[in-house]
């Protein structure tokens, strides 16, 4: 099956444990990544992994929409955060943030692997894009400490 692979890095102004945790918490999630609407079944019953149920909601010509449920597992090793969802339509999701120091706060490498049929391979790597892209941005917002 074809693949493509997004890469992107920024900054978020807050400690690599602070990005680290919230990154490693599935609830963060919802509205983190904007087709997430909410987290189920979240089981941590095996150290360095977290699985859970994510809802993904998507809206077709403004008005109808669908809730994907996918299984989401999380791996952590150092200061890395390894993702891997398998959605219908045998779409397959593997990212990776790798968080280092970067003067007070943290650098975001975040790459993401995807892998699908090839008419949906293209429709998937946008949508997957335009989550990833807004996704620094949030994270950034919701960890930079407000001034003042």
């Amino acid at each position: 099956m074809p693949q493509r692979v997004l890469t992107n890095t920024f900054h978020v102004e807050a400690a690599p444990e602070a990005v680290f945790e919230h990154l490693t918490t599935p609830e963060s999630y919802i509205g983190l990544s904007p087709l997430v609407v909410a987290v189920e079944d979240v089981d941590r019953s095996e150290p360095g992994v977290v699985r859970y149920t994510s809802i993904e909601r998507f809206t077709f010509l403004g008005v109808f929409t669908h809730d994907n449920p996918i299984r989401v597992t999380l791996l952590t090793e150092g200061l890395s955060v390894r993702g891997d969802v398998k959605s219908p339509g045998n779409v397959r999701l593997v990212y990776r943030f790798d968080l280092a120091p970067d003067g007070p706060g943290t650098r975001v490498d975040d790459r993401l692997e995807i892998t699908a049929p090839w008419f949906l391979v293209g429709y998937a790597a946008r949508e997957a894009r335009k989550v990833q892209l807004a996704r620094a941005r949030i994270l950034a917002e919701r960890l930079t400490a407000p001034v003042g």
